[in-house]
This record gives C-alpha cells, structure tokens and sequence, in this order.
C-alpha cells in the first residue's frame, strides 16, 4: 500500500488544491505572485542615450528607476550608460557594452540588471545569454512593483491581468521536450509545443479574469450611481506626489501613505466636506509614471474610472521634485489617453514646506489658472484649497427655476438629492397648451452641476410649458440650457 505521506494532497485532505498556472519559465523573471526574498538582490541599472533624448532625461530616469528597484527591495550598485545613434535591434546596447557589462556583473556578482526601456524577446534571450543573470525591463519591474503592492482582490486580478498580457508577447523559447517526434513504435510526441500550451493557458486565464473584472466594473458602476447626489472630485498626479497623505489630512481617514512609489493601486472614495452643506466624494487613485506599460493601464480601467467619471480633478504635484514640470506633462499626457483631459482640474503644488525658494510660486499661480499650494503632511493651505476646490465646483454650476406639479413628489425629491435648492414655495401655475385651469405646483430655485443638469433636463422638459400665474411675482426662465 503507498504510505500516507506520499498520496496526493485532494486525498489526504479532501480537497483540491488551489489551480494554479503552469511554471513558465523563460527569459523574463517575472512571478505572477511574487514573494520578498529573504536578502536583498543587487541590481545595475542600463540606460542608453539616443538623439532623441537628453542627457539629463536619461538621467532622471535612471534616478527614477533606481527608486522603482528600491521600492521592489533590490540594492543598485552600478550604472551603466551609453549614447548610441540607435538602439541596436539584437542586444539594445553595443557588443561592447554588453562585454563591459558582463564583467561588471561578474566583479559586483549581480543578481538583477535592469533596462530603463522595454526591451523585444529577441533582446532580452541575446543578453541573457550573454551576461548569465536575471533580466528585467521597466515594464517588468513596475509589473512586479504592482504585484507586491496589490492587497485586495481587485488589486491582485488587475495586476495578473496586466503580467498576463505582458509576459504572452514574449514566450520565445520553444521547449522542444514535449514535441520531438521520433520513428518507432510508442515514442510520436504531441502536435502541440510547449510554448503553444502555455498560449493558449495564459489566453484561457486572461479570459478568465477580464470576465471578473467586468463583473467588478458594473458592481463599481451601480455604486456610482448609487452617489450621483455628489459632486465626485479625483486625485490625480504622478507617483508618490503626496495624493494619500493630501486624502488623509482632507477626510481625516487612515489610508496608507508611504515615502514609496505606488503605495496606493486600490481607488479610495471618502466624504469629504468643503463648507457648510458643500460635500464632495473625494476618491484616492494610482500614481501615474513616465512609460505606463499600456495594458497595465487597460487592466486597471475598473480603477481609472475613477478618474474617467469624476466631475473635478485635483492634480497633485511634489513642487520639491527637481523636474516635477515634467512630471506635469507626464500626467496630462496621461489623462488625454485617458479622456480625462478636459476635466475642470484644480493644480495642488504639495510639499511647500519643503521648498528653499519660494520665488518660484509667483510664476505658477501665472502659469496654472486655478493654483493652490499646500503641505499635506504639516496641514498648510488646507483651508485654502477647501475653498479653490468650491470655487472651481461652483463655475461649473447653473441656475434653475423650474414648476413641478405637487403630485410629482418622486420628481421634486430627485431634484433636492441633486441640486442645491436656493428656495422652494407653493403656488399655482397656468396649465401647458390648452389647458386653462390652474394646477398646484412647487417653484424651485435651484443651482446645480451641468452634469446633472443635463441629466434633468428631459425630465424638466416636460413640464416646461407651465408658468406662474400673475400672483406670482418671478416668472420662470426657460429651464433649457
């Protein structure tokens, strides 16, 4: 009889054991869960200065970079970098680079080298191959950032999602162990290879989660229209700018702020009140970075959306960043692709306290229409930002008035959830064509967003032929845009 301890675990256990991907193990070292290891790893950083880049940018990146394998857990000892007419298509980097960079691994015993670029399959087997160690991109290493970071289900499906897509693209190693046909009697392999099962097991499983988060995205959507009462204001900016510690000092909350890049993936909404009856839906979002991989953006929509449906946006910038005007356009750029761009937006120059020149705020308020500068960590210019914040709110207001039959008690109400009625009487109002006899009628003055402005609209719009009679001293305007 086999013993005990060597039977399978549904057996001993009852139960099956968790599914789990097939081990694919190529070029890219990239675990779709990832685990810190118990010693940091050494990494060299590889960065390549092209016609079309400067030196500086290079080397912002490189900076950058250096924080994104710190916040990953891995130690940078070196920096490589060459200036090259084009990248070259078989290794990304010279043949000479590549030997000088093979020694330097070897003379630091590096765990990790790290391209500032996406690099192609082909590159990625050509330097493996040639240096001996483990390989990751940018894209890669963001990708395993997010996977360390991920804490609720969400999370940890989007960002699966998004290693999925990534890693499929680049399964060039053809594993020959399963498809070697040989002649004889028993020994015909199967017609599919290796890299053709794990293609079609990772298209199976990318199926598989694209079908979970549409069910995430429509639960999200109904709890959306579940606050449409609410004026929804986004946090947007670059990573680490200080948009988690600006939502905790705003909504006096405890969401998790760190010194690190991409603290935050999960969108956070709180209530946040701006003045007397004045309260917004403040909602928490990702940083954004130089080289977003694109499908991560695409894996992350349920989470963007957030920015997508919002009415204002708050654009966090770390004034203190050396190249933050940068970091500016990086956003922007990213919101266009989001079709966010146009958003009424209000600019929030965080981290003043830690600014040696104030000389410089004078020429933001200049450049930016509507500025605030604060230092969320220390609640400087919160007051302030408040009001901005109200301000930039209420340009986007129209005024109303409008005749609703008392008997449209439904209609009446929706329009106190969504409005801020400025006065409300009772009188009677002349009938639409036709109709001579006076009808009892409820007369609202009311403000209100455009955006449910036009949502009101076909509903006022059946009830726009009523006016007051002559006892009522304000006839109402038209009540159409």
């Amino acid at each position: 009889m086999q013993p005990l301890r060597s039977m399978p675990v549904e057996a001993r256990t009852g139960e099956r054991p968790p599914r789990r991907l097939p081990s694919l193990s190529h070029q890219l070292y990239l675990p779709l869960y990832t685990t810190q290891s118990p010693q940091p790893e050494t990494a060299i950083l590889v960065g390549v200065i092209t016609p079309e880049q400067t030196t500086w940018e290079v080397e912002d990146g490189l900076d950058e970079l250096a924080h994104l394998a710190d916040t990953a857990g891995a130690t940078v000892t070196d920096r490589v970098v060459q200036s090259l007419s084009r990248i070259h298509a078989a290794t990304y980097i010279g043949k000479g680079k590549v030997q000088e960079l093979k020694q330097l691994v070897g003379e630091r015993k590096s765990d990790l080298v790290i391209f500032d670029d996406d690099l192609s399959p082909v590159q990625i087997r050509n330097l493996e191959r040639s240096l001996g160690c483990k390989l990751l991109d940018r894209s890669g290493l963001i990708l395993d950032i997010f996977a360390r970071r991920a804490k609720t289900a969400t999370a940890k499906t989007q960002v699966e999602l998004a290693q999925l897509h990534y890693l499929r693209t680049r399964l060039t190693r053809q594993w020959t162990h399963l498809s070697r046909q040989k002649g004889g009697i028993g020994t015909k392999g199967p017609g599919e290879t290796q890299i053709e099962t794990d293609r079609r097991l990772i298209g199976d499983r990318i199926a598989t989660l694209k079908e979970r988060l549409e069910r995430i995205d429509r639960q999200r959507t109904t709890q959306r229209k579940g606050r449409s009462r609410y004026t929804r204001v986004a946090l947007v900016g670059y990573t680490n700018a200080g948009k988690s510690t600006l939502m905790n000092a705003l909504a006096d909350t405890h969401v998790l702020a760190e010194d690190r890049l991409f603290a935050t993936l999960d969108a956070t909404t709180r209530l946040v009140s701006l003045a007397t009856n004045k309260e917004v839906l403040l909602s928490d979002t990702v940083g954004f970075i130089r080289k977003l991989p694109h499908h991560l953006i695409e894996s992350f929509k349920s989470t963007l959306d957030e920015v997508r449906e919002s009415d204002v946006l708050l654009h966090v910038v770390d004034v203190t960043h050396p190249r933050f005007e940068d970091q500016i356009r990086v956003v922007n750029e990213t919101l266009r692709d989001l079709g966010a761009r146009d958003k009424p937006t209000l600019m929030v120059f965080n981290k003043v306290d830690g600014l040696s020149e104030h000389g410089l705020l004078p020429s933001l308020l200049e450049e930016h229409d509507h500025t605030t500068f604060v230092s969320a960590l220390r609640g400087i210019g919160l007051d302030d930002l408040r009001t901005r914040l109200l301000g930039v709110i209420e340009q986007d207001f129209v005024e109303r008035v409008a005749y609703i039959p008392v008997a449209e008690s439904r209609t009446i109400a929706h329009i106190h959830r969504v409005a801020e009625v400025l006065s409300e009487t009772y009188t009677y109002a002349a009938g639409g064509e036709g109709d001579t006899a006076p009808l009892a009628v409820a007369r609202l003055h009311f403000r209100v967003a455009r955006h449910h402005d036009r949502d009101l609209q076909p509903v006022l719009m059946r009830y726009a032929g009523l006016r007051g009679l002559p006892a009522d001293p304000s006839p109402a305007p038209d009540v159409v845009p």
